[in-house]
């Protein structure tokens, strides 16, 4: 290409990108003047055709636009467009393939099959192409504008449809439903959200020891647990103790998320150095914080008789947790499945959630949920009030007291690795 046909391609495009599309296009006629076989030129004038609705001229420079740069799947899928709007729903098809030939993942083409799947009624069939875009797409907050509304449509299909599937699915095993016990019923609940694409599997994401192959249980029932009862007989006195804290010291009620500055925060900015939620630890990575428990004896006596995880520099972690109105704790995951996260609910008014992986639950005062925190959790506070909770740390039941001592020796080793021992 000469300078002179490259200056004029050049200004070409600033104009377009400056909006003046009449001026632009005289420029294009003079690129293609010059050169005819220009597959920019080609393309553009193209493309300004189909904005006038010229429908002939479009596919004509459009499929000379595709001779020149056969690798430019842009000009191929507006092709794909002129004919749609021509009414070839054939002819669009082959465009849309032969666009996907050059490159699999172009999202305008994928949308595009898609979108001609719902015209042709085949709405099974479009919810897994538009399902297969999604996956695909960025972040919602990044679509291209000139995408965002298909997409939006086509996770709306997607949506609909697995609510279609998932109902479908439950007609169909709900004679064998009646045959299992309440744990095996959520199973199934979980595999046909899973299987319909309402929700994913929640695997255990351990932040520092992942012990394998231990099951990744959202909810461990109570009755595993022998220090339950004894543990929620106290409910009213451990929870009369941390609101005579609470008045007599609130400050002493500092941020849970306190990262140092300079310290990648992702999830946690909006709670980052809050009091929305705050705690008051009773231990913390391991070690007591003997002042705060001395103001807390019945809290500190009850988690005793619990007989804690310890493991050394990581837990017990024990604390009263403050959950301010409005608030929510945005999805996160826990440090090890060797351990296991207990809630003793205080106080829980009206409008408070919690999910565990696929399992809601709603917390009941003095009733203890116990956990695997390695599975993504959060929490909401969507009442004018306060929410309280005991948290503590307890061992993973399925682990034998060797596997316990393996759990502290790694710990160890690693924290000595790095110079935390004794730290």
């Amino acid at each position: 290409m000469n300078s002179d046909l490259e200056t004029l391609v050049l200004r070409a495009r600033a104009t377009a990108g400056a909006g003046r599309m009449d001026e632009a296009e005289t420029l294009w006629r003079e690129v293609y003047r010059r050169d005819p076989g220009h597959a920019g030129a080609l393309y553009s004038l193209g493309v300004h055709a189909l904005q006038r609705r010229d429908l002939p001229s479009a596919l004509s420079l459009l499929t000379a636009a595709i001779a020149a740069n056969p690798g430019d799947p842009m000009a191929r899928m507006t092709r794909a467009v002129v004919l749609r709007d021509l009414g070839d729903d054939a002819g669009e098809e082959r465009a849309i393939q032969g666009t996907l030939e050059v490159d699999p993942y172009f999202l305008p083409a994928i949308l595009a099959r898609g979108a001609a799947m719902e015209r042709a009624g085949r709405l099974k069939d479009a919810a897994v192409i538009y399902g297969n875009a999604l996956t695909i797409a960025p972040d919602d907050t990044r679509w291209p504008a000139y995408l965002s509304d298909q997409l939006a449509h086509g996770r709306a299909l997607v949506h609909n449809n697995a609510e279609a599937l998932a109902a479908h699915i439950a007609a169909g095993v709900q004679a064998l439903a009646g045959d299992l016990s309440d744990t095996e019923a959520e199973r199934w609940r979980e595999a046909t959200s899973i299987l319909a694409g309402q929700s994913r599997p929640y695997p255990s994401q351990c932040n520092q020891l992942h012990v394998p192959r231990l099951p990744a249980l959202p909810f461990y029932p109570r009755s595993q647990f022998d220090w339950v009862e004894a543990l929620e007989a106290r409910t009213a006195d451990i929870t009369a103790e941390m609101q005579r804290v609470l008045a007599e010291d609130a400050a002493a009620f500092t941020p849970y998320i306190a990262y140092r500055p300079g310290d990648p925060v992702n999830q946690w900015r909006e709670l980052n150095h809050s009091s929305r939620w705050s705690s008051f630890p009773l231990w913390r990575g391991g070690e007591p914080v003997r002042d705060n428990l001395a103001r807390c004896p019945v809290t500190a006596e009850a988690l005793a008789a619990v007989g804690m995880a310890d493991i050394g520099g990581l837990c017990p972690n024990a604390m009263f947790s403050v959950l301010a109105p409005r608030t929510r704790i945005p999805p996160h995951t826990g440090e090890t499945n060797a351990r296991l996260v207990a809630h003793l609910p205080l106080v829980v008014p009206d409008g408070c959630r919690y999910r565990v992986g696929y399992e809601h639950r709603q917390w009941q005062v003095g009733e203890t949920l116990i956990f695997d925190d390695t599975l993504e959790h959060e929490a909401i506070n969507d009442s004018d009030e306060v929410r309280v909770v005991l948290i503590f740390d307890v061992w993973n039941p399925l682990l034998s007291r060797a596997e316990q001592a393996m759990a502290r020796a790694a710990i160890s080793a690693t924290r000595e690795f790095y110079g935390f021992a004794g730290t």
